[in-house]
């Protein structure tokens, strides 16, 4: 159990991964986006003819497997995605006496990580909801969730982009650990879907919609799952990943739908930030307890871009790293923001063996960056 080593004196006892059950794959997908660039081009040609204006250029299954890594995703609705003349999900509102959508997507996910960790909701005392987007400013989501698994306590939201389940479990490990709740809940419902642009060439694939969830209890109740021996988080402030949607954006209306009320980033700047500054943040984390990397069997790194990945594992290891170390899911999910690490490590521990390390790592917009680093039990 590490007891002679650093310890937050937590483990995760269940996880659980919820997601829609419509699959859109990049050739639907680009099927709708190239007949909205047809028609779009063919709105403007004359401009276009001009000179006035640059035609706007297609996209292609392959150009999005070799940019992301990305073939499918999961999604909350499709059938206004592929409307050319729509490009977004068809998400009605539901009445205030109904479970709002993004609540939904949490519970599927806790009722699973409850299962798997032998719980029920009235033995949880603390709900941490931390996701990239909110639905609504208030009542707090993570209220809403904690109304709708019959938890006790109190319930908490938070928010740092992709490392937003980071936070959430950091959150609630802090409070099990310091003894203000005994069983905490930390999920992450993403419906990135609902902030992607799906008319932007380079970012209308990225996106997928999906939950997860981890109970997070004190070391001595665990028998199963895997101790938190530390978690690290940093945020240094950037502009390069973006939403400036809010409450203010209706004062100003002549902007309002504008296309940086969704999501949009300096993609290239990005890559070239995020790629050195996560590989020094995780090698710091190890070198805290005097890891070497080689020693961590598995590193559920977040799942943003599979070319990136595949760097930042190079830069820790020394070499490329295997389908094993630092398992995928971005190929069948797509980008889940903060959801996507903590689903790789839901669906890759089962095979390590008890007292192996491993190391669940986000980092996106802010920037922020989070890591835990576990042991098997």
């Amino acid at each position: 159990m590490g007891s002679s080593q650093k310890t937050t004196g937590t483990a995760i006892t269940g996880a659980g991964v919820w997601h829609p059950e419509h699959v859109l794959s990049n050739a639907e997908l680009c099927v709708a986006f190239n007949e909205f660039v047809n028609r779009e081009n063919a709105r403007h040609a004359d401009d276009i003819a001009a000179g006035k204006r640059e035609p706007l250029k297609t996209s292609s299954p392959e150009f999005i497997e070799k940019a992301s890594g990305i073939q499918t995703r999961y999604i909350v609705d499709k059938t206004g995605v592929l409307d050319p003349e729509r490009m977004c999900p068809n998400v009605p509102d539901r009445p205030d006496d109904q479970l709002s959508v993004q609540a939904e997507f949490g519970v599927n996910a806790i009722q699973r990580a409850l299962a798997a960790a032998g719980r029920v909701g009235e033995d949880v005392d603390l709900v941490v909801c931390g996701t990239s987007m909110m639905q609504r400013q208030y009542p707090a989501m993570s209220v809403e969730i904690q109304n709708a698994i019959g938890a006790r306590g109190f319930g908490l939201d938070a928010s740092l982009g992709c490392s937003s389940a980071v936070a959430a479990m950091q959150i609630a490990s802090n409070a099990v650990r310091a003894g203000t709740a005994t069983c905490a809940i930390a999920v992450a419902p993403e419906l990135m879907s609902c902030h992607n642009n799906w008319r932007e060439r380079d970012g209308h694939f990225l996106f997928g919609d999906a939950a997860v969830a981890m109970v997070i209890e004190p070391l001595e109740r665990a028998k199963t799952g895997f101790e938190i021996l530390s978690i690290q988080a940093m945020s240094k402030f950037s502009s390069n990943i973006r939403n400036n949607f809010g409450f203010l954006n209706r004062f100003d209306p002549e902007k309002v739908g504008a296309p940086d009320k969704l999501f949009y980033q300096q993609g290239r700047r990005v890559y070239k930030d995020v790629i050195p500054a996560a590989s020094k943040f995780i090698l710091d984390h190890l070198a805290s307890h005097e890891l070497e990397p080689s020693r961590v069997s598995r590193y559920w790194l977040h799942q943003a871009n599979q070319n990136m990945n595949d760097l930042i594992a190079q830069r820790i290891l020394g070499r490329s790293a295997t389908r094993t170390e630092a398992p995928v899911i971005i190929n069948e999910y797509g980008n889940t923001a903060s959801a996507g690490a903590p689903i790789a490590f839901t669906l890759h521990h089962d095979d390590l063996p008890k007292g192996s390390y491993g190391l669940l790592a986000a980092f996106g917009a802010g920037y922020s960056f989070g890591s835990l680093l576990l042991q098997r039990l």
